[in-house]
């Protein structure tokens, strides 16, 4: 693990272990990303003790939201809001291990205290309906065909006593198609101390971090309770990581739409011999670029924020940039604390003071040593397999680059309209050291451990986790078949052929040396897929409506004339006199002109 990750973990274990000392932190971390981009990791943790949190006193952590773990007897939540997908071959390991994100769209995990499933059941209901409306989401539409109850993938980060720990029930739901926007991020900030008003918090805009190329804000709330004793603390902890574009974002803010620059201000190879007027092949660069704090977000850090309180004799300041020692940084003001990482490493921190503006300024330079990117472990991918609209197949690839067999576990929660037929589960591996065009059968200790719940239609969804081994430098390819279900009119979205999102699948690769699922893990996602279904004409029941429309209303026209009307021959009406007809013609038409005598005169009031 590089350097830059080593510190970030060795800072949140010391913080999860220092609850005594500190009731609420934030720190921001910066991470050039080659290509132009910029990683940007905001943590922010707040706690509160079990004693206050049951008499209803809260300083730091949320009121909104203890209520709602109270009432819904939650007592470990992970809530993830993420767009964007993360490139591992460019940017290297993913941030925390991928522990703080989630798949495209919305994430929800919790453990929830219940006597029976049933009641399990109940009270996750209850609190996904709750944070739906605390988060302006769509949470409320994680019913039991969007929710599932791992069993090798996700495990407890809180600490709980023995009693406490034997009623948990996990239970797990998605919703991939939901669209990550502002609504949501106004309602993260409300938890926060000092609400995006002044500290590393009042860089979070939402023009720039939905603008970002990947983000993702995560929202963790578990306990952390010392070995059989009452006297716990409830740690919540806020996560927003985001790679943004610094050229794009450097745009000025009266111009939110991305446009080229111009061609004069493009610098050009001269040697190309279609170099011209009209044409220009943009010069690589091999300095890194000039930005800024400000240049990149828009605005500035608002100072520190007065709430939060950082370590000086742990060495760690609010803010802290992954940069080469030779690398120009320039703060904008006198600092409270700066270091310099020490043993070759490339990490620096800063504490601005409190009220004042802070900003970060860095040059463009010429670097002998750039920052290394270190790559993950392990890569997957997933997609379709399979033509037409009756079946399909499911094709995913995981990579294991490290010279150790790795142990993961692999989760799937599909939607009940895709029948999983799992007799046609097949894995195959193929070492690196063979041709890309040759491949090994599959061993039978590749599939350690497999659970499986078949779907039920329009109550559940297909639960599948397998619990496998990967040799090392090589790659697994598992596949399998499903048929696709016909759904009523109704069921269908007003966006019908556009398909329907599949969920990503979690990879939780656990640790080489011990593959016991307790041992160090890693977090990976992969993208989510877009499912085409059988999709109806639409148009036809509006014709149906509308020719039955039609028929109804000649129908009932026809005999509500003949039980109406009556008929009568022309020789019994009984006929009538000239002069009386005449006078009748002539009081209509007297009555006629009053009335419009009548109109004139108010006319003329008006």
């Amino acid at each position: 693990m590089s350097f830059f990750y080593s510190i970030l973990f060795f800072l949140w274990f010391f913080i999860s272990h220092a609850h005594a000392t500190s009731d609420y932190y934030e720190r921001l971390l910066l991470r050039p990303l080659p290509q132009s981009a910029l990683l940007a990791s905001f943590n922010f943790r707040s706690n509160a003790s079990s004693t206050s949190f049951d008499r209803q006193h809260f300083r730091y952590f949320p009121r909104s939201l203890g209520q709602i773990l109270q009432h819904a007897h939650t007592k470990e939540l992970h809530l993830r809001f993420s767009l964007g997908r993360w490139d591992d071959e460019n940017w290297g390991t993913r941030p925390w291990n991928g522990t703080r994100e989630g798949g495209t769209g919305v994430e929800l995990w919790a453990w929830v205290e219940a006597e029976t499933n049933e009641e399990a059941n109940s009270r996750w209901l209850t609190l996904t309906n709750a944070l739906s409306g605390l988060f302006c989401a769509s949470l409320n539409f994680i019913d039991s065909t969007k929710t599932i109850r791992p069993a090798m993938t996700f495990e407890h980060e809180g600490k709980y006593t023995v009693k406490s720990e034997k009623n948990l029930h996990l239970l797990h739901g998605t919703l991939p198609h939901e669209v990550v926007c502002t609504e949501n991020l106004t309602p993260f900030l409300k938890l926060l101390p000092c609400k995006g008003k002044a500290g590393i918090s009042s860089l979070l805009d939402g023009h720039k971090l939905f603008d970002a190329t990947w983000q993702t804000m995560a929202i963790d709330v578990r306990p952390v309770c010392k070995q059989d004793s009452l006297d716990c603390v409830l740690e919540m902890e806020q996560t927003v990581d985001m790679v943004l574009d610094i050229e794009r974002s450097a745009r000025p803010r009266d111009n939110p739409i991305p446009r080229p620059p111009p061609l004069e201000d493009v610098e050009c190879d001269t040697s190309k011999p279609y170099n011209a007027e009209d044409t220009c092949f943009p010069i690589v660069k091999d300095s890194e670029p000039a930005w800024s704090v400000t240049g990149v977000f828009g605005r500035p850090i608002k100072g520190a924020c007065p709430l939060a309180e950082n370590y000086h004799s742990q060495s760690s300041g609010m803010i802290c940039i992954n940069v080469p020692p030779e690398r120009e940084v320039i703060p904008s003001s006198e600092l409270k604390y700066e270091e310099r990482s020490h043993n070759g490493g490339f990490l620096r921190c800063y504490e601005p003071s409190a009220g004042a503006d802070f900003d970060l300024t860095l040059p463009e330079q010429q670097l002998s040593i750039k920052a290394p990117i270190e790559q993950p472990r392990m890569y997957a991918s997933r997609s379709f397999t399979g033509n037409g609209q009756e079946r399909g197949g499911v094709r995913a690839v995981i990579t294991n680059n490290s010279p150790e067999s790795v142990s993961l576990s692999y989760l799937e929660s599909l939607p009940w309209f895709m029948k999983l037929y799992l007799h046609t589960l097949r894995t195959t591996v193929k070492p690196f050291t063979l041709s890309t065009s040759t491949e090994e059968d599959a061993h039978s200790d590749l599939i350690r451990e497999v659970y499986y719940r078949p779907a039920v239609d329009r109550h559940r969804g297909t639960h599948l986790e397998l619990l496998l081994n990967i040799p090392p430098l090589s790659s697994l390819t598992l596949t399998y078949d499903f048929e696709k279900a016909i759904l009523r009119y109704t069921e269908y979205p007003p966006d019908a052929n556009r398909g329907f999102d599949v969920a990503p699948a979690v990879i939780r690769m656990l640790s080489s040396s011990n593959s016991s699922l307790h041992g160090g893990s890693t977090y990976l996602r992969t993208t989510s897929l877009l499912l085409p279904l059988p999709t109806p004409d639409f148009s036809m029941p509006y014709n149906v409506i509308i020719l039955t429309s039609t028929v109804m209303a000649l129908g009932f026209g026809s005999i509500f004339n003949l039980l109406v009307r009556r008929f009568v021959a022309a020789d019994e009406v009984p006929a009538l006199d000239s002069n009386e007809l005449r006078s009748k013609v002539l009081g209509q038409i007297e009555r006629l002109k009053r009335s419009f005598r009548g109109k004139g005169a108010v006319g003329k009031e008006d």
